[in-house]
């Protein structure tokens, strides 16, 4: 009887936000288009520098694959390198994660510990392998392709 209760109020809320999501959209909707005649979604300046960071981003494309000779080869030196710099910090939170797993939380429970030391060495590996890739690209092409 319990499990009949609580899965009915649990329906009831599910329309009533539904519902309540639906009509603060609507309200949304018809304030941004009587605010559209007197102001826009982006203005001047913060659309100047989108289109700035576009350019830039397609220079520094270019730029890679004027380096390497290919268009192909450009692409990927480009995304490695993205890879490169995004990998410092995600690695770095995973490894924080495992080092909580395994020095706070795995002090109490030892499958915990053993999560967290294979979270620092898998988040380790990563990192390593991140950060020497775009060198090993850029050395193969350099010297491998003759």
């Amino acid at each position: 009887m319990k499990k009949y209760l609580i899965a009915t109020i649990m329906i009831i809320l599910l329309i009533i936000s539904v519902f309540w999501t639906n009509m603060a959209y609507a309200a949304d909707n018809n304030s941004v288009v009587e605010n559209e005649t007197t102001d826009r979604a982006i203005d001047q300046e913060t659309e100047s520098q989108l289109v700035e960071l576009k350019e830039n981003v397609a220079n520094s494309l270019e730029d890679y694959k004027e380096k390497y000779g290919s268009d192909v080869y450009g692409t990927v030196a480009y995304i490695l390198n993205i890879v490169r710099i995004y990998s410092i910090p995600l690695c770095f939170l995973g490894i924080a994660i495992g080092a909580i797993h395994q020095y706070v939380i795995g002090v109490r429970k030892l499958d915990t510990l053993e999560k967290g030391m294979a979270l620092i060495v898998t988040f380790v590996t990563i990192l390593i392998i991140c950060q020497i890739l775009p060198l090993a690209f850029a050395v193969f092409v350099k010297f491998g392709r003759g």
